[in-house]
C-alpha cells in the first residue's frame, strides 16, 4: 500500500483504457455464447429481455384462502353468537376458543384473498407472485 502511495504521489497514475476492458469482456462473451442477445456491442441489449412474462395465477392458494376466509367468518360468527348468549351454552367458558380460533383462521384467508383480488384488479404493487403457491 506504502508503495502504491509513493508512486503515485511521485508520477501520474496509470490510464486504464476501459475499451480495452470492454473489448475483452465483449471477446469472451462472443466466444463463450454466455450472452443469447449479443449484437456489435457488449451495452447493446433487447427490451425483450427486461420484460416480464405474465405471472401464473395460483388457484390453489386462492381456493385455500377463500376457505380459510368461510372457515373464520363462519367461527366468529358463532363465537360472537355464543358469547352474546344468543346460542344457549352448558360450558359458557368454550365460547372464547371459538372466537380466537375463527379471527386466527380469518386473517390469512382474508389477506391473501386481498392481495388476490387487487392482483387481478391490476393494482400498482399487488401481484400474484406476493401469494405462496404449492407447487406440485
Amino acid at each position: 500500500m506504502l508503495h502504491y502511495m509513493h508512486i503515485s504521489q511521485t508520477s501520474q497514475p496509470p490510464i486504464v483504457k476501459p475499451f480495452w476492458v470492454i473489448s475483452v469482456i465483449s471477446h469472451i462473451i462472443v466466444t463463450c455464447g454466455c450472452l443469447g442477445y449479443y449484437e456489435s456491442n457488449l451495452f447493446t441489449f433487447y427490451t425483450k429481455q427486461f420484460k416480464k412474462s405474465p405471472p401464473k395465477v395460483p388457484y390453489k392458494a386462492i381456493a385455500l384462502a377463500t376457505f380459510l376466509f368461510l372457515i373464520g367468518s363462519l367461527l366468529i360468527v358463532i363465537g360472537a353468537l355464543l358469547l352474546a348468549g344468543s346460542i344457549e351454552v352448558s360450558h359458557p367458558d368454550r365460547t372464547v376458543p371459538v372466537l380466537i380460533i375463527g379471527i386466527l383462521v380469518f386473517l390469512p384467508g382474508f389477506y391473501h384473498l386481498r392481495i388476490a383480488y387487487y392482483a387481478s384488479k391490476g393494482y400498482r404493487g399487488y401481484s400474484y407472485d406476493d401469494i405462496p403457491d404449492f407447487d406440485d
